[in-house]
């Protein structure tokens, strides 16, 4: 398992430290914050740092800016809520480096907290730009990244920080290395991973991976269709990675090599448009009628399913079982999250909709550990290294 320094092996004491944390947060049409989980993930580092007098300089992206300043993605309403939830007032700067940055940090006292704005409001930030990453260096004394849901992305402050400046880990990058870390390597028996989602494509390294150490695989959503046509069904108007049958065909066979029990769904709910209010019913696997489309597994599928999870010592889910965003077709990826809720053993969720449908069904606490980045997660899972981790002190 990697060694890398954390936040507790470190004397932050009168010191300025950089934190990366991820905020990249859900807003409405009005700004506000629909959903802080992201924020409350992040609040036992931040506190650890301000109770140990440290002087907290935190560092976000929210949303895609394309590089230039811009009010809609600016990150007051998010140091607003931060303030909320911390009880002491949060600072927030108007810009990332420069002059008047420079005196807000100065002006720090220990167990303050200053939030810088938007760090890709600079198109520096994603291309890791060694300059960028040595000016915004320049205000601290040491880099914390805690920010697990970027990790898997060399930018300027999720990796190059740590070019100039002694760096450890927070606590939620550290839960999140410590619980998947464990799944991946020892987990306890039978460990099953559930993969959905529309594309094989997304999810070919993860399914290699977990090849050599799951007991069943369970296969759902739009990247089931590609599987079907690699045994021959018929699939209708389903979503097809065409160029991708022949590695379908070749997963199946590796799967049954190494003994692993690979399913697909057993019945389909088809319909005749991709819309929620169309008509639709429900087929058997090779049943498919040629004008039809796919948008969920069936009641037999959830059963099955179902059941598998609930008797599983160790779940990883990655992706939903339908088009999770139509209430229709969102039955089988809640089936699933209720059946993860009803499992004794440990129960890992990969961010995205499965973490979404965790949330809305109100099983969040039931799950060992939620995921709090979705393509970190899926990097994680594939035996990736990631950029914003592996450049982190070793202990």
């Amino acid at each position: 398992m990697l060694n890398k320094r954390s936040i507790e092996d470190i004397a932050v004491q009168g010191k300025k430290v950089l934190v990366r944390v991820d905020f990249n947060v859900p807003q409405n049409e009005n700004g506000e914050i629909t959903d802080d989980r992201r924020i409350r993930e992040a609040l036992r580092t931040i506190n650890y740092l301000v109770q140990n007098n440290a002087r907290v300089i935190l560092m976000s992206h929210l949303g895609r800016p394309k590089g230039k300043f811009n009010d809609k993605y600016s990150l007051k309403p998010i140091a607003e809520r931060l303030s909320a939830l911390l009880n002491k007032d949060v600072v927030l700067a108007e810009d990332v480096i420069g002059e008047r940055v420079a005196q807000k940090v100065e002006a720090l006292k220990d167990g303050d907290v200053l939030l810088l704005e938007n760090v890709r409001f600079y198109e520096q930030e994603e291309k890791n730009d060694p300059e960028f990453a040595k000016k915004i260096a320049e205000l601290g004394d040491l880099y914390v990244n805690d920010a697990f849901g970027t990790a898997h992305r060399a930018h300027a402050s999720t990796a190059g920080l740590a070019d100039y400046l002694p760096s450890a880990i927070g606590y939620l990058i550290k839960k999140e290395l410590d619980i998947m870390g464990k799944a991946i390597t020892t987990p306890e028996r039978p460990f099953v991973a559930i993969l959905g989602g529309a594309k094989v494509s997304d999810k070919i390294g993860v399914i290699e991976n977990l090849l050599d150490k799951v007991d069943t695989l369970l296969i759902g959503g739009g990247m089931a269709f590609t599987f079907y046509k690699a045994m021959g069904y018929e699939i209708g108007k389903s979503i097809l990675e065409a160029d991708k049958v022949e590695l379908a065909a070749e997963i199946l066979k590796k799967a049954e090599a190494k003994g692993v029990k690979l399913l697909l769904p057993v019945d389909m709910v088809v319909a005749a448009e991709f819309k929620n209010d169309t008509e639709f019913n429900t087929v058997d696997a090779d049943k498919m009628p040629n004008d039809r489309l796919g948008l969920d597994i069936g009641e037999k599928t959830m059963a099955i399913y179902s059941e598998i999870i609930k008797n599983a010592k160790t779940v990883v889910w990655n992706g939903p079982m339908g088009v999770f965003e139509m209430p229709n077709f969102a039955k089988g990826t809640f089936a699933l999250a209720d059946a993860m809720s009803q499992c004794s053993g440990s129960t890992i969720v990969g961010g995205g909709d499965s973490a979404a449908a965790v949330e809305q069904l109100g099983f969040a606490d039931k799950i060992t550990h939620i995921s709090t980045g979705g393509g970190a997660s899926l990097e994680f899972l594939e035996g990736k290294v990631l950029p914003g981790i592996a450049v982190i002190n070793e202990k």
